[in-house]
């Protein structure tokens, strides 16, 4: 009558898919506890771990609508009971509000007579992901529920696969940056030729992942539209990229909506000794900071009990 699911953290956006690519993080996630019960509803009974002060009306958090989609969508007789244990600060781009929706979306289909697959649980993520970020985007949700890095487009989730030794790293600034503040600065206009060069480069680095050509990725990683403009919003930004770059990495940029940095490198130990010198980036700039090594391909939520 009860389940307990985990959901990884992610790199939203990647640098050249804003709102449809995304990777999952291995090493930091949220997770959540659903039990069924008689009355016909949602409710949240309890927020534990590094963010507490979160809405426990269902309807305002991400996990509760969530699960409120999916009780409607199946017309289901019973309810679910909700305990969340943070793990991902919110406001930090490593998609902290996505990971609790995901995480009781898995626990709740575990209850489920016939659980659902992980594109049929997809809707729903999106649901919950709209009520911290005001829009339906599969960025954060999409890796989480398959893993990986993956394409999230059309309603649709293609999971894009890597060679098995390319690492990543986030780094993770004691600041918050609220998702919808970061979207502000994106209004107005930008420029064709902008557009053209960001799709040549998100066509790179997808096909440079399939063919395992690390050249074509480097020459792709870069983005043109969105960090020029979040990119003051994260105070030391620029040193923290240069120094992931003096370490050969094959691009870095804002991870989801910052002010986490990421970087992707060809082997383990190049991003971590990345890592050091773009945590001592943001400590030069006034910044005290974490940082969390993964394969790109990361785990996907699954069940811990």
């Amino acid at each position: 009558m009860s389940a307990t699911a985990h959901a990884p953290a992610s790199i939203g956006n990647v640098a050249v898919g804003f709102d449809i690519l995304g990777q999952s993080i291995a090493g930091i996630g949220d997770q959540a506890t659903v039990r069924r019960i008689d009355e016909a509803l949602v409710r949240i009974d309890a927020i534990r771990g590094c963010v507490r002060d979160l809405p426990l009306e269902p309807m305002q958090n991400t996990a509760g609508r969530a699960l409120l989609a999916m009780r409607e969508a199946l017309d289901l007789p019973f309810g679910f009971a909700i305990e969340l244990e943070k793990g991902i600060a919110l406001g930090s781009g490593m998609g902290g509000s996505a990971a609790s929706c995901v995480a009781a979306l898995v626990a709740a289909n575990a209850l489920l007579e016939e659980p659902l697959s992980a594109a049929q649980l997809y809707p729903f993520a999106l649901d919950g992901e709209a009520v911290s970020s005001g829009s339906r985007h599969g960025d954060n949700v999409g890796p989480m529920l398959l893993g990986g890095l993956v394409l999230a487009a059309h309603g649709r989730l293609l999971r894009i696969e890597v060679p098995e030794v390319w690492h990543s790293v986030v780094v993770h600034p004691d600041a918050v940056l609220e998702t919808r503040r970061a979207r502000q600065v994106l209004q107005g206009t930008f420029a064709l030729t902008d557009f053209v060069a960001q799709s040549a480069n998100l066509s790179l680095v997808l096909s440079g992942c399939q063919r395992g050509d690390a050249e074509l990725v480097r020459a792709g990683l870069a983005d043109v539209l969105v960090e020029p403009r979040r990119a003051p919003l994260i105070r030391g930004f620029h040193a923290v990229k240069d120094a992931a770059l003096a370490h050969d990495a094959m691009g870095a940029s804002i991870s989801g909506a910052g002010p986490s940095v990421f970087a992707w490198f060809e082997t383990r130990s190049r991003a971590a000794a990345a890592a050091a010198a773009m945590v001592a980036a943001f400590e030069q700039a006034g910044q005290a900071a974490s940082a969390f090594l993964s394969p790109i391909n990361g785990p996907a939520a699954a069940l811990v009990r």
